[in-house]
């Protein structure tokens, strides 16, 4: 079993290669939070795009099935009940308004659900929560190394020479 760099587990590593896989690691947990930030977004929008379009299909309906659907369904009526004409319209029109009623709730059901979620700021700040823990994390001190004698020094060039 190893560790994310390759070392063996349990094996001291140096802090060069902590602070390397630290730095790999905050790295793709960004990448994975923008990553998330985007599907909430993506789904936000589709939220919203649904709402519109219920809005634009229950005004297309009022709009241009009316005059048709009128006059089918009043002659329709009279054919059935032997009422007035004008009784026959007035509950084909009914009709009508019932199922763009329906469609606009149905509209303001997703533009709800589209206001109400908060993904990116929930996004938003887990990484500014990560960002202020880095800022305040500070390295442990190391112990103070004693510098070689100069005479070391000059035994190891002269041999290595």
């Amino acid at each position: 079993m190893s560790a994310p760099d390759g070392s063996p587990v349990g094996a001291e590593r140096s802090i060069g290669q902590l602070f390397a896989t630290a730095t790999t690691e905050l790295s793709a947990l960004v990448h994975d939070e923008i990553a998330l930030a985007k599907a909430q977004l993506k789904r936000d929008v589709k939220r919203g795009a649904m709402s519109g379009g219920a809005f634009t299909a229950a005004g297309l309906l009022l709009l241009f099935s009316l005059p048709m659907l009128n006059f089918a369904l009043a002659y329709g009526i009279r054919t059935w009940s032997h009422w007035n004409l004008a009784i026959c319209f007035l509950l084909s029109f009914a009709a009508n308004v019932l199922v763009a009623v329906l469609l606009v709730l149905t509209g303001v059901a997703f533009a709800k659900k589209a206001r109400k979620s908060r993904g990116p700021q929930t996004v938003a700040a887990s990484m500014k929560e990560s960002a202020g823990v880095l800022q305040n994390a500070k390295p442990h001190p190391r112990p103070a190394v004693e510098a070689p004698a100069p005479e070391a020094i000059e035994a190891v060039a002269r041999s290595s020479s």
